[in-house]
């Protein structure tokens, strides 16, 4: 694997990065995540007439022909889609993920901060960074792969591995000991007797509850997963699960303590609204990450629960990796996966090592399933691959092979396929679509720096780990990094790769997409000093993109809102929904889990 690029880009533009790896920001909400896995980029297929390439770094190509060097997809010396390669300058002459294109400079990732919360009221200093984290490169067997474990019936977490799958329990959810508070002030820092809603303004929304954190360890905790149903909204928290009724915040269910800590979740749910949460076998530094267990969302009953199995050397339950396409759960672990029947715990299937020293290194579910696989990490012909699985049988649908120093990092949409892949050597990223038969539809040709949220990554990839992006059958919506004052959302056509259009945020702070619903683009404004954020509503079709308020969150949250660093946003049934995917243990500072708002 490919050491870490530098992501600090260059001065006056855009372009590859300095050569220093990223520093963690000191002072920051909670501890820092583990950096993300720099992606790897496919090629696109050739325009009607050749134009130079975009990304080139900070200097514009000179007219005239252009000797065309190799890239990931192409064969040294054949014609680039995009035509030329790029010019040289302070940063060389990096090339495309097609291998006739440059590519843009890898932005610098956005930090959830370092151990420690900021004072109430305090801005985060990184926000408004682009968050396209390339961290630490991991060597071929750190990276992700799946698992193979036995279901077990009632496992305590020991390990225990039995091969018939069964309840963990009757059925029925249980208490915590230490439930998250339902907002009267037990958790972290005291009490807070704050009425956010004694003091709204006519057209402001409504807080409609916000959540207490529970208590976590000086160190910090994770805090990961948001799902939202008709019903409830559930998030998982250090040692928890808890589960809360969507329009007034009461307790749906009696919270579910786990043995220890959560470490990793399904970001997905079922279609009947299940959800599979991995926590750790113990609390030692040996602990692996290795107990699963399913769990009803709308009625907090606890289902089947499995253990994950170490497999060959170097192929690591340490960390794990869980998604849900349809009714298949995907386990993860450093170098293959494993398929379950996500209702029952029944084994699938498997995916191992393959062709060319081919391991299956990360996992993706959603609209689709996708595989990431290292080959032949230590040779010559070293090179990702991604491939579509069917869920039910694991057979591959089709195999696209990238050329060697591009890794494949995030999947900013699942359904069309849009990957974001780095190249490390030459200093290039590219984001691309893939049709449904894999093969490439197109490339993003848009000079910018983009910047949706990405968390870290360093011992998986988390290829569906970015907040900001958004996408539709045509169109992809990406913002960009806003150094000072408001940045931009920009659509770019599917088709070509082009822009269509692009949006200012209305006010001086940075815009996120969210989602698309009914023909519009929902995005989220964060809050600024003296102004709290607002959810909008941008026209995708037509020639006006003029956004229109949903809603406008109240000034009493300005200090709240803004102190969610490291979060996940949620909008459903015209509610808004904020919560933190850290915990900083600050016995000192009263930490919030979760926020909703509404009319």
């Amino acid at each position: 694997m490919t050491q870490p690029p530098n992501q600090q880009p260059p001065q006056g533009g855009f372009g590859a990065p300095q050569d220093q790896p990223p520093q963690p920001p000191q002072g920051g909400f909670g501890a820092p995540q583990t950096p993300p896995q720099p992606p790897q980029g496919p090629p696109a297929p050739p325009p009607q007439a050749p134009q130079p390439g975009y990304g080139y770094p900070q200097q514009p190509p000179q007219p005239g022909p252009y000797a065309q060097p190799s890239g990931p997809y192409g064969t040294p010396g054949a014609p680039g889609p995009y035509g030329a390669p790029p010019q040289s300058g302070p940063y060389g002459q990096p090339a495309g993920p097609y291998g006739q294109q440059p590519g843009y400079g890898f932005p610098p990732p956005q930090f959830p901060g370092a151990p420690g919360t900021p004072g109430p009221g305090s801005r985060n200093p990184f926000k408004g960074k682009p968050a396209l984290a390339v961290g630490a490169a991991v060597a071929a067997l750190l990276v992700i792969g799946g698992t193979v474990f036995a279901v077990t019936s009632g496992d305590d977490g020991g390990g225990k591995k039995e091969p018939v799958a069964g309840p963990s329990d009757d059925g029925k959810p249980s208490a915590s000991d230490s439930p998250v508070n339902p907002g009267d002030g037990e958790g972290d820092g005291g009490e807070d007797p704050e009425d956010f809603n004694a003091d709204r303004k006519s057209g402001e929304a409504k807080v409609l509850w916000y959540k207490e954190a529970p208590d976590a360890p000086a160190s910090g905790a994770d805090a990961p997963g948001m799902w939202i149903t008709s019903k409830t909204a559930v998030k998982a928290a250090y040692k928890e699960v808890v589960g809360y009724t969507v329009g007034d915040g009461k307790p749906a269910w009696d919270t579910i303590a786990l043995p220890q800590k959560v470490c990793a979740v399904t970001p997905q749910k079922t279609a009947t609204d299940k959800i599979v949460v991995a926590y750790m076998n113990g609390s030692s530094d040996r602990a692996k990450c290795n107990q699963l267990q399913q769990i009803d969302l709308n009625t907090g009953a606890k289902g089947w629960t499995g253990t994950v199995a170490d497999g060959a050397l170097f192929d690591s339950a340490i960390t794990v990796e869980l998604s849900v396409t349809g009714n298949t759960l995907m386990v993860g672990r450093s170098q293959s996966g494993t398929a379950y029947d996500v209702n029952t715990g029944k084994q699938l299937w498997e995916k191992k090592k393959y062709g060319d020293a081919c391991f299956p290194t990360a996992f993706a579910g959603g609209a689709k399933l996708i595989s990431v696989a290292s080959c032949d990490a230590t040779g010559a012909n070293e090179h990702d691959e991604l491939q579509e699985l069917d869920p039910a049988t694991g057979k591959v649908k089709w195999t696209q092979k990238f050329d060697k120093g591009w890794t494949v990092a995030r999947a900013y949409s699942m359904d069309p396929l849009v990957i974001y892949s780095t190249n490390k050597d030459k200093n290039a990223w590219n984001i691309s679509t893939l049709k449904p038969d894999g093969t490439f539809r197109s490339q993003v040709g848009v000079d910018e720096d983009f910047a949706p949220e990405c968390g870290w990554a360093i011992l998986q990839r988390n290829l569906t780990g970015c907040e900001g992006t958004a996408a539709d059958a045509n169109t992809l919506y990406l913002p960009t990094e806003a150094t000072t004052g408001a940045n931009e959302i920009v659509a770019i056509d599917l088709a070509t790769g082009k822009e269509k259009w692009r949006v200012k945020s209305p006010v001086d702070e940075s815009m996120l997409p969210v989602s698309v619903e009914g023909g519009n683009l929902v995005a989220y404004v964060e809050p600024s000093y003296d102004a709290a954020g607002r959810v909008v509503s941008i026209p995708i079709a037509g020639s006006t993109h003029t956004p229109t308020t949903l809603l406008q969150m109240p000034e009493s949250t300005i200090d709240l809102e803004d102190s969610f660093f490291s979060r996940d946003l949620a909008w459903a049934d015209s509610r808004f929904y904020i919560s933190t995917t850290r915990l900083a243990g600050n016995d000192d500072t009263k930490e919030k889990l979760m926020l909703a708002y509404g009319k």
